[in-house]
């Protein structure tokens, strides 16, 4: 039975059990008791039937749960005459789960909302004119249309001069973000400025917005442990509560005592606080850009105590950037970039890439270059406005000017950009793949959450690790190491509590999997990584990766308090109704107002704000994507 239909029977059998109470109390009032007690039997047996139904379902999966109580109250009420108590009963037990089923739906609202996005079809360019083509129609290379308001339907680059994208669906980022010619669109991503043309890179089924909704769909598949749990617990409380009506008949002789004990015992809150707060919590890290793949990842990431990550991509930025201009024959520096990024307009090498976005962010005109020579993996030669341009690595370029770079040492994992003009030595762009400038505070955060250990774990060389991770204040660092190493220090450090493996590339996805909780870097990441892990983070900033841990963290704690307050109220309530201090009627509005009280308590859940960030709508969900994605060595 799928939500939908499920909620409409919740919703039929509510109204029916209100109707009956209802129209049941007037033919009380008006003097027919007769009469009403057969219409309060008629609202209570659809609410009774329902039950049994489920109670078996739930019985051939070995699940054996509190709704045993709820059959037994309604029934024990109806077998001693106590027609009222079995319809307050049954408006509970409905409304309950009326309200269970409300509340879960106001947590699914935003991967609901994420789904009914998925669009079905694209506009293509075609012979220069346009046609309407479903998505699987489309391939890489394809020219799209995307009007105002169209949801962007694959991944792809802008091809046109700039490009107006509301990411609030995939980031949570409030703000629109303006994207130049050739940067990286998401799937999935609204067009909230003027028309623009889109070249596709992927497939619909390969891109961006097709694997999050397949994300989605599993998470909404999952059943938390905590659930299983709750059920566990609920065969102790299941015979905690026949116990003590069976002995409040017993030693009394008042069988309506036992009715007012099992009525005020259903349903038990362990039923509807769990899932309702997990639930509202993965709801509320997707706000967050943290796409959490169940209930299962949730309460792992609640109990996390050692946390490894890798480098290139997750504590770096994993894209070369410019940290410096090296001038060598007194040429300005805006001018050896500018020489060099219009040259570079010509390589698809990431270096080069990074050198042309570098330019037009500092507004750097970019006029197209001529006699082009490029030597793979080396460097590039041409001519810009005139002059004879050679850009490439330091041998390269001193190699065909005929004399040294004279290139000072340079820092651990830095990479030098040669450049020269006209024969002679222009200068050097020195490049590198810098630290996160989120990731010391996050660190930071995520101490004081409780995470106790701190490793990194990374294929690149122990200089370069050391060198990025200098004053991060990690417990471990290694380097070098093999996919297969990295799954054998996530094995290693099991003895020391839960793991979490935080990575992007293909090399961590077995390591991903390994790990209790596996974390993928999802904006830029690779797709294996993606599919490997537990938990993906849209938004290309790892600080949203505490957010996550404590949104879970709280989303479990607000959980546990509504179990151990609603079952404290119970438990009260059934001591009082075995003592006869409440009757069947009282035991059951009692049990209501807890149902009530510990649902909305659960919800709270979805309102969980994380310390460092002061909420999707002000947070930054980081710079819009970019088509540089490597470093060159």
């Amino acid at each position: 039975m799928d939500y939908e239909q499920s909620d409409r029977v919740k919703t039929a059998l509510l109204g029916m059990a209100l109707a009956g109470l209802s129209i049941g109390l007037v033919l009380r009032l008006a003097g027919w008791a007769d009469a009403a007690g057969v219409v309060w039997f008629i609202g209570v047996a659809p609410v009774l039937l329902a039950l049994l139904v489920e109670i078996l379902r739930s019985l051939r999966r070995g699940e054996v749960g509190l709704d045993i109580v709820a059959a037994l109250s309604m029934s024990a009420a109806l077998t001693f005459g106590e027609t009222l108590a079995a319809a307050v009963v049954a408006l509970m037990y409905s409304g309950g789960t009326f309200l269970e089923s409300f509340a879960e739906g106001r947590a699914r609202r935003e991967m609901r909302d994420l789904l009914s996005r998925v669009p079905h079809t694209a506009t293509r360019h075609l012979d220069g004119t346009l046609e309407e083509v479903p998505l699987d129609a489309i391939v890489p290379g394809d020219r799209l249309l995307i009007r105002q308001g169209d949801i962007v339907p694959v991944d792809g680059t802008i091809a046109s001069p700039t490009a107006f994208l509301d990411t609030s669906a995939l980031t949570g980022e409030s703000l629109p973000v303006r994207l130049g010619e050739g940067a990286e669109a998401m799937s999935g991503s609204t067009n909230a400025g003027e028309a623009f043309d889109l070249t596709a890179t992927r497939r619909a089924a390969e891109s961006t917005y097709a694997g999050i909704v397949r994300l989605v769909e599993e998470a909404q598949r999952s059943k938390a442990p905590m659930s299983r749990l709750a059920d566990r617990w609920s065969l102790g409380f299941l015979a905690v509560t026949v116990t003590l009506a069976l002995a409040a008949a017993w030693f009394t002789g008042d069988p309506i005592r036992a009715v007012a004990v099992l009525v005020v015992a259903t349903p038990c809150p362990l039923i509807l606080a769990v899932p309702v707060a997990l639930v509202a919590g993965l709801s509320r890290a997707a706000q967050f850009g943290v796409l959490i793949k169940g209930a299962r990842p949730l309460e792992g990431m609640a109990r996390i105590r050692t946390l490894i990550l890798d480098k290139t991509g997750t504590l770096t930025d994993g894209r070369p950037q410019i940290v410096e201009i090296e001038s060598r024959d007194g040429m300005e520096e805006a001018d050896i970039l500018h020489l060099a990024a219009s040259l570079d307009q010509a390589s698809k090498h990431p270096v080069a890439q990074a050198i042309v976005a570098a330019a037009k962010a500092r507004g750097l005109p970019l006029p197209v270059p001529s006699d082009i020579v490029e030597v793979p993996g080396e460097g590039v030669i041409g001519r810009i406005e005139g002059r004879n341009v050679i850009v490439g690595g330091d041998d390269f370029v001193a190699g065909r000017v005929g004399c040294g770079s004279e290139a000072d040492a340079l820092a651990a994992g830095s990479v030098l950009v040669a450049v020269a003009v006209d024969g002679r030595f222009a200068g050097h762009l020195v490049m590198a793949d810098p630290l996160r400038g989120e990731a010391k505070a996050m660190l930071q955060a995520l101490r004081r959450e409780g995470v106790e250990r701190i490793l990194m774990a990374t294929g690149d060389r122990a200089d370069v690790a050391e060198r990025v991770t200098e004053g991060l204040g990690l417990d471990g660092l290694r380097a070098g190491l093999s996919p297969d190493q990295k799954v054998l220090l996530v094995l290693t450090e099991h003895k020391n509590g839960p793991v979490m493996m935080v990575g992007d590339g293909v090399n961590d996805a077995p390591a991903l999997a390994a790990a209790d909780v596996g974390v993928a870097m999802g904006a830029r990441g690779a797709a294996a990584s993606a599919e490997a892990a537990d938990v993906v983070l849209l938004v290309d900033r790892i600080d949203r990766l505490g957010a996550g841990i404590c949104i879970a963290r709280r989303s479990r704690r607000i959980a546990m308090e509504s179990v151990v307050a609603g079952i404290g109220l119970s438990v009260l309530g059934m001591i009082a109704a075995a003592f006869g201090y409440l009757t069947p009627v009282e035991g059951a509005l009692l049990q209501e107002a807890i149902d009530v009280a510990v649902i909305l308590n659960a919800l709270r859940a979805l309102r969980i704000t994380p310390p460092e960030i002061a909420g999707p709508a002000t947070g930054t969900a980081g710079a819009a994507p970019s088509n540089v994605s490597g470093s060159k060595t």
